[in-house]
């Protein structure tokens, strides 16, 4: 009898017995229901429903928006994110280490802008627009893991987005 391996808390599937299906995920082009507190939904795409995924180190998501619709401060201690708006209208940003003196980084993107959030730093999406958005984020590891802020932090159960209003 042979051991598996694991690879991030993952078993390697024996290469014989792989499939396409192991390679495949459909529903990304579907837009997800945004009719919650926060006005958002990720469809994440990862290792746990992507066997293919698994020692590949990458993985992606894609976030729908309503109008003032909040990703709200998270972070993956695993991977870096790349973001690219596809629709709409996003404020987004980034809090550096203590070290660098909790630096804010933000930036407003339009369809077809790219931000990169390092890998373990605090970051949010809001929409901004007065319109549905829709942004699709690559993550370097096929694992990311999520940290909700307010629930890690504070143990805030029923997380809510609030008015944006510009300065």
């Amino acid at each position: 009898m042979k051991e598996a391996v694991f690879v991030n808390g993952k078993f390697c599937k024996d290469p014989k017995l792989a499939n396409a299906n192991d390679f495949f995920f459909s529903g990304l082009q579907n837009p997800r229901n945004t009719q919650n507190p926060l006005g958002s939904n990720v469809t994440a795409v990862n290792v746990d429903n992507l066997l293919g995924l698994n020692t590949l180190g990458i993985s992606l998501a894609r976030i729908d928006f309503a109008p003032n619709g909040l990703n709200p401060p998270h972070t993956h201690p695993r991977a870096t994110e790349i973001l690219v708006v596809l629709e709409g209208k996003l404020y987004v940003g980034f809090v550096t280490s203590n070290g660098d003196g909790n630096r804010l980084f933000t930036k407003v993107l339009n369809k077809g802008d790219v931000f990169v959030f390092p890998i373990g730093l605090i970051h949010f999406q809001l929409n901004v627009g007065h319109v549905n958005a829709v942004a699709f984020a690559g993550l370097s590891s096929q694992n990311p893991g999520v940290i909700t802020i307010a629930k890690a932090v504070f143990g805030v159960r029923k997380l809510r987005r609030f008015p944006y209003k510009p300065d």
